[in-house]
């Protein structure tokens, strides 16, 4: 039975009036209770859709064709309706995961789904104070830090909280201690105070009132109520269903020292293969006797084998496939590179379940290879097979049978064993506090093994450089290691990273690594998802140790959900991140309606963006003409209902404590650079009147801008740790889908380049006014107001000279650098990092190390000529910070390598992060490296006259521009 809808904002209705039509029809008593069916579509991904959540609008759900089929429902409306909102919620319908023919898949799926009810039947019998923990735990800031002045006389500063109650503000005006002692949540009688720590720090230190609201207990308690009640509907029907049984336990077999691994493949091609664990090679097959015997390894319909025993295999150890074309004419050149590579693919050799590999089985390779690869193997990539199957090079390869019984990987209590250890008091700390990119000879690595106990004594951090030093094919040298783990001292999460990364695949190791994770999880959680990537398995530490922060804690939840669903769409994650989505969703009801709002919302914006493009593709011949109806078509679109409503009272995917109210229409706009971003304006009622404003961009990948503000604010953080705050703006950043995403708006904040052309009519001259910056500062404070904005300049433009030059951030023009009217400077667009510069016709555009141009020393020396005690102190503060960076050169490394595969355009290869180790000058001395950035400093000073002519150029153009 079918049913056509015309009207698109037509909402979903039950079947109620389907069922009024169908009673004058003969086989009516045939379709049974009306509860039993609900409506199907084809969507625009040509798949069949349920459509369990009536309460949609076709506009949101967007069938191929305005039809609905009644279909029968399967299971319980409650479970049903979970399943459809988590399949629209993670961009992947759960039905495609049902569909997947893979064991692994569905064991983790079935054990995600047990652990997700015991955790929902553990909220459900939660008391009301144990809820509010978990749901509004206060955030706070490390004991380290920088004392709260008013800036000038080091005196303790006043505070002025505004506090919202009934639309209605109380200005109060009190001490800090005031704020700590009196509105304390515990002794709250009638109404709650929701106080998060972190945010009235920041509000302290930037001198800004922070804004508190009472929310009356009866309102927060309704919340907990429809919470419980979300969650039971589903509970209650999930806990008739008895639950889905355990795999059975299997006995370990012996394996004999002898075996040898083999797999015979068939391939005309050539082919290259390798055992590896991490980066290090263990094993190149061996010429077997129906091999071609040629020295570099190929064959043809035979059989390779491995000279290593099966005992000896690490248990992460991955088989990688290169396959190639040696081109004849190639030959005959003076060039070496015959090798044609045509593609590769990797697969482990222990399943999941650490049994070792047998049979058949039908490998899907990637085209796509990396920038270098060394003799064509790419032990980092995916071990997942290329899903577009129709157009992949597929490999057939078999695993033999190595005995009657299969072979799997001992667990740790059955391969431990007591060993003879010789302790050696050598000194170790030269190779110790080498940095993590600086290579290991072989006799450095026997020296680190042989005094490895020497190692947990001294150097608990070298971790990871005895991990380099393991023979990984050594049986015994692997079952040392795995005793010396049990007793090996935990390690600060900054130095537990490290151990995360591809170099270190090892099961032990990671679950190490995982248990030494703590309280930062939040600050590193974007590295923390890109390294799922390296996890063989679906079902493992890190997964389980993510899940469960994430559902302890909604904001940890919030955004490792919208860090897994920004990169669903790419193939080599797709299963992983989906299932891990669902499992979250499943063990955090409460939070699918909160999210779901804001996805819906998303999808609104890119329609809007997608509406402007093509308003501006046609009106492309008259730039006036194309503005006037862009932005006319773009303001009665967001004044619809459909999208009014969608886009208001909203929590911000960029910060889930803020909540977007209802937009400003006429204030909203759309962005002149190619892919059209829109300005979006909301107003926000507690902020007095103020507004909000959050840019949405449709076409640009944001994901390396994400990192790049990650390490500002990890910066911001080891500078205010070291007792040095200087003023760093971290503005929000997040990507929410394929090259889609959104970035915070700073208030009051103008660029470099606005501010010079409106103090001159002429722009080629704008940027060598070196008035204009401190007259515009003059402008908007005066007396002891103007002292702090200058400070405030003084410190920030210290701060982003340092982050800069360090991480090597390119495409500085004056329209990428912004000053707030309170004077912190602070820079936005990071496009380029790591050193690469832009050129033009082979020039580099940017010949200095940093930006530092005159009328940046113009304001820090209040308008004063000659180089004064204020720019002493601002280059001290520069130097002091480069010194701490420095201190922590091995955790930028780290990070930056942790996010290697993925795929941002200028982080591919070790040799990218090489430019950290350059910059900040490790493996030399303090007093080395502060000679070098000393130099760097004069040359930034020396040379900003090549600033300025760059800047009047790009004055110039975008002055032609308008």
């Amino acid at each position: 039975m079918q049913k056509h809808f015309c009207e698109s904002l037509t909402p979903l209705l039950p079947p109620q009036l389907l069922w009024k039509q169908a009673q004058s029809f003969p086989l009516f008593p045939a379709l049974g209770e009306m509860e039993s069916h609900m409506f199907e579509c084809v969507n625009q991904a040509a798949v069949h859709e349920e459509l369990e959540d009536e309460t949609r609008r076709l506009c949101d759900v967007r069938p191929f064709l305005p039809v609905l089929k009644l279909v029968t429902r399967n299971c319980g409306r409650a479970e049903r309706l979970l399943d459809s909102k988590i399949g629209v919620l993670i961009g992947k319908g759960l039905h495609e995961l049902d569909a997947i023919n893979d064991q692994e898949v569905k064991d983790f799926r079935s054990k995600m789904f047990r652990m997700s009810e015991e955790r929902m039947q553990r909220v459900q019998m939660m008391t009301y104070t144990e809820w509010l923990q978990a749901c509004f735990s206060p955030q706070l800031e490390p004991t380290a830090g920088t004392a709260i002045t008013d800036g000038l006389n080091d005196r303790p500063a006043d505070l002025k909280v505004i506090i919202h109650f009934d639309q209605s503000q109380v200005r109060v005006l009190s001490p800090v201690c005031f704020v700590f002692d009196t509105l304390d949540m515990h002794t709250a009688t009638d109404f709650l105070s929701c106080l998060v720590l972190q945010y009235i720090r920041t509000c302290m230190q930037a001198k800004e009132p922070p804004h508190l609201t009472l929310v009356h207990t009866s309102n927060v308690k309704a919340m907990f109520d429809k919470d419980i009640t979300a969650i039971g509907a589903v509970v209650t029907h999930k806990s008739s269903n008895p639950p889905l049984p355990l795999p059975p336990k299997r006995r370990v077999p012996t394996v004999s020292s002898a075996t040898r691994v083999s797999v015979r493949t068939d391939c005309t091609s050539h082919l290259l293969a390798g055992l590896f664990h991490g980066t290090e090679l263990l094993c190149k097959p061996a010429v077997s006797s129906e091999s071609s015997g040629r020295s570099d390894h190929t064959w043809k319909d035979s059989t390779l084998e491995f000279d290593i025993s099966v005992c000896d295999l690490p248990r992460m150890t991955r088989l990688c496939f290169a396959i190639y074309a040696v081109m004849d004419k190639v030959k005959k050149q003076k060039s070496t590179k015959n090798h044609y590579p045509i593609a590769w693919v990797n697969t482990m050799v222990f399943d999941y379940k650490g049994q070792l590999k047998t049979g058949e089985l039908i490998l899907h390779c990637w085209s796509s290879f990396p920038d270098e690869l060394e003799e064509m193997l790419n032990p980092i990539g995916t071990i997942q097979t290329n899903p577009y199957t129709e157009n992949a090079t597929a490999l057939h390869i078999h695993f033999p049978e190595y005995s009657p019984h299969s072979i799997i990987f001992p667990p740790f209590d059955k391969v431990r064993h007591s060993v003879l250890l010789i302790e050696m008091h050598l000194w170790l700390k030269e190779i110790m506090e080498r940095d993590a990119l600086s290579q290991l000879c072989e006799n450095e690595k026997d020296l680190i093994w042989t005094l490895r106990h020497d190692c947990i004594e001294n150097f608990p951090q070298s971790l990871p450089k005895l991990l380099l030093s393991v023979k990984w094919s050594k049986h015994e040298d692997m079952a040392q290691l795995q005793a010396l783990l049990q007793i090996w001292p935990k390690l600060c999460p900054r130095d537990a990273l490290e151990l995360l990364d591809f170099n270190y695949p090892d099961q032990y190791v990671r679950e190490y690594a995982v248990r030494c994770l703590n309280e930062e999880l939040s600050q590193y959680l974007l590295q923390l998802v890109q390294v799922l990537r390296y996890e063989p398995y679906y079902d493992c530490a890190l997964t389980h140790f993510l899940l469960e922060r994430a559902q302890g804690n909604r904001k940890i939840g919030h955004f490792l959900f919208w860090h897994l669903r920004s990169e669903i769409h790419m193939p080599a994650v797709s299963v992983q991140f989906a299932l891990i989505l669902e499992a979250y969703c499943r063990g955090s009801i409460p939070h699918i309606e909160v999210l779901k709002k804001q996805v819906e919302a998303l999808s609104k914006l890119k329609s809007v963006n997608e509406l402007i493009k093509l308003g501006t593709i046609k009106n492309a011949r008259s730039k006036t003409k194309e503005a006037m109806l862009t932005k006319e078509a773009m303001m009665t679109c967001l004044r619809q209902i459909s999208y009014s409503e969608t886009l208001s009272d909203l929590y911000s995917p960029l910060n889930p404590n803020v909540l977007l109210s209802g937009i400003n229409v006429e204030k909203c706009r759309y962005m002149d650079s190619k892919m059209k971003p829109l300005w979006i304006v909301y107003n926000n009622k507690l902020l007095g009147g103020d507004t909000l404003g959050i840019i949405f961009k449709n076409g640009d990948d944001l994901r390396q801008d994400m990192l790049t503000l990650q390490i500002l604010r990890l910066m911001d953080r080891l500078w205010k740790e070291a007792n040095l705050d200087l003023r760093i703006v971290p503005y929000g950043c997040l990507a929410t889908g394929d090259r889609a995403g959104l970035i915070e708006v700073v208030s009051s904040a103008d660029t470099i380049a606005n501010i010079q052309l409106t103090s001159s009519n002429v722009a080629a001259a704008a940027a060598f006014n070196k008035d204009a910056l401190l007259n515009w500062l003059k402008e908007r404070n005066s007396g002891d107001a103007l002292d702090r904005a200058i400070e405030e300049f003084t410190l920030s433009c210290a701060g982003y000279c340092v982050a800069t030059y360090v991480l090597g951030i390119g495409d500085r023009h004056s329209d990428n650098i912004m000053v707030r009217s309170t004077g912190q400077l602070f820079h936005i667009d990071f496009g380029h990092i790591l050193g690469n510069f832009k050129s033009k016709f082979g020039i580099k555009r940017e010949r200095v190390p940093f930006i530092l141009t005159h009328d940046f020393i113009h304001v820090i020396q209040q308008g004063k000529t000659g180089y004064t005690e204020k720019f002493g102190s601002f280059r001290q503060y520069c130097e002091e910070a480069y010194l701490i960076l420095r201190k922590n050169g091995n955790l930028f490394i780290t990070l930056f390598a942790l996010m290697l595969t993925a795929g941002l355009p200028e982080l591919t290869s070790v040799k990218d992060i090489q430019y950290l180790k350059d910059s900040l000058a490790l493996g030399k001395t303090d007093d080395e490296a502060l000679k070098q950035f000393r130099q760097k400093f004069d040359e930034a000073l020396r040379e900003s006259w090549t600033t300025k002519v760059n800047w009047m150029a790009h004055n110039v153009a975008k002055d032609n521009r308008s």
